[in-house]
């Protein structure tokens, strides 16, 4: 954990992050107005796996790699999926930063709350793990196991209780971070 406090402590500078969490979500609003919509013509309404944060089973895969058919398991796993290879590098690296820059300006980043900055890591690993399992189903279509599909489900549970996990935590830091510039300005105007 020394490596990732120090590792956080030399990039969290208010530009990198500002600059890693604009990469971010470009590539993230480039996944949702090109790349999964190109996919999705082909599903007939059927959500993408990566999109189905309460998991899915060996019926519904097999149903949507079906509607998909060949041209729209090709586009999922030539156009949507290696782009989703760079993300979760980029939301783990860029909100475990986010986290460490709030942490820091609450002087807590050198307490047990630094562990909080391994929730985006984890959820970025569990997206990289879930993507594996979908060209992996993607590839032996329509040879898919039960173990495949349920192993790439939990990957897509994990990653989604773990995201949420992290929006909760950064709603709850903005808000205490709030409060405590407020009551700095309160202090300040007091003091005047």
């Amino acid at each position: 954990m020394k490596r990732l406090t120090k590792f956080i402590e030399k990039n969290i500078s208010g530009k990198k992050v500002l600059g890693l969490f604009i990469l971010t979500n470009a590539v993230y609003t480039f996944m949702l107005t090109v790349t999964i919509p190109k996919t999705l013509e082909f599903s007939n309404g059927m959500k993408l796996l990566d999109m189905m944060p309460t998991g899915y089973d060996l019926d519904y895969v097999s149903e949507l790699f079906s509607l998909l058919g060949e041209n729209g398991r090709l586009t999922y796993l030539n156009n949507q999926i290696p782009l989703d290879m760079i993300y979760p590098l980029l939301f783990g690296l860029s909100y475990c930063l986010l986290l460490g820059y709030f942490l820091k300006k609450l002087n807590k980043l050198n307490s047990p709350y630094k562990y909080l900055c391994l929730i985006p890591i984890i959820a970025g690993i569990a997206d990289y793990l879930e993507n594996f399992g979908i060209i992996r189903m993607l590839k032996s279509y329509p040879d898919l196991t039960e173990i495949s599909v349920n192993t790439t489900s939990l990957f897509s549970l994990i990653k989604s209780i773990s995201t949420t996990a992290f929006f909760i935590v950064l709603v709850v830091m903005l808000i205490i971070l709030g409060i405590k510039l407020m009551k700095r300005n309160k202090t300040s105007a007091n003091n005047v």
